[in-house]
């Protein structure tokens, strides 16, 4: 374990909502999904699926900071 103090920090952005196809169970910000299918699904069975489930970040009202020294990452309260 290294003996860094942390002092200099960086507040990291909120995480957000993410979708989970409910075939493959690819999970995928909603931002990054670039058409309305699952890309998992159609690169691997050729399948335009779009049977998504919205999956909540248990950390999303938590503040989260990194340390640019050592890049831990240290959540708030």
């Amino acid at each position: 374990m290294t003996s860094c103090s942390h002092s200099t920090l960086t507040l990291l952005p909120q995480q957000k909502n993410r979708l989970r196809c409910r075939h493959c169970h690819l999970t995928i910000k909603q931002e990054d999904l670039a058409q309305d299918f699952c890309p998992e699904c159609y690169e691997m069975q050729g399948e335009k699926r779009n049977d998504f489930e919205e999956v909540e970040c248990p950390d999303a009202n938590e503040a989260r900071y990194r340390c640019e020294s050592c890049g831990a990452i240290i959540k708030g309260e």
